[in-house]
């Protein structure tokens, strides 16, 4: 019967030269906290150009109060006369998900240093599939991310709202409002804005009144609730340190 000690011998050579070369081989650059299952879309490559542009003919205002998030977000046109005396950055991007403001957050979050970052982003991500629980944990992966450079930033979290044209995903909202909350309540510096419930008529039904002719994006009156429900929560201190010293 032939000798395998050769086959042996071999093996154990090959996986002498693997664990060496291994441990030759320098470890990776420690970067922003990676995000499985992330997603980007070269449509919104064109909103970071516009982005992009816009800061370098007007530069924006450090420690602001930065928006971000889906077209909500994008078509809130009345952010600096709503919040007077504030400092605002409207950097939403109509479609989008939570994830995409993950992905985009070197480019849309970091360089701009804010003093409190308010995200709105979720009812899209339902509508295209996305989990309850999914939100949930894209919504931690977003804090991560942002806390990788801003460590001592304020976050905030625009709840889903109701619109009467995806009624359908009310319960899936709610399961997924409720999921953020209570995630949320175990965060610092971390909140969780409303905004579900007075857009709700008495019968748990959406305000049609609150929204334009496709009853998806708001009107005047649904950024006039939005105006007051959020107010509250902004912070007005620019001493707030965002980064470590």
């Amino acid at each position: 019967m032939p000798s395998i000690r050769p086959m042996h011998t071999l093996l154990l050579a090959s996986l002498l030269t693997f664990l060496a070369a291994c441990a030759s081989t320098p470890a990776p650059p420690i970067g922003p906290p990676q995000v499985p299952g992330q997603v980007s879309s070269a449509d919104w490559e064109q909103d970071m150009q516009r982005f992009a542009a816009a800061d370098a003919v007007t530069p924006p205002p450090k420690h602001a109060l930065l928006f971000i998030g889906s077209s909500s977000i994008r078509f809130w046109d009345t952010l600096a006369t709503d919040f007077p005396g504030l400092p605002v950055i409207n950097r939403g991007f109509g479609g989008s998900e939570i994830r995409d403001s993950t992905w985009y957050a070197d480019r849309i979050v970091v360089p701009y240093a804010p003093r409190q970052v308010l995200i709105y982003a979720g009812d899209n991500d339902l509508a295209s599939g996305r989990s309850p629980v999914q939100l949930r944990d894209d919504f931690r992966r977003f804090v991560a991310r942002v806390r990788h450079d801003l460590p001592r930033v304020k976050i905030a979290y625009i709840s889903n709202k109701p619109s009467p044209s995806r009624a359908h995903l009310l319960a899936a909202q709610r399961k997924a409002n409720s999921l953020i909350r209570q995630d949320i309540a175990t965060m610092a510096n971390v909140q969780f804005i409303d905004i579900f419930t007075p857009m709700l008529d008495a019968q748990g039904r959406p305000r049609e009144e609150l929204f334009g002719e496709d009853r998806l994006h708001m009107n005047p009156a649904g950024y006039e609730l939005w105006t007051r429900v959020v107010a509250p929560y902004l912070s007005a201190d620019r001493s707030i340190p965002v980064t470590d010293p």
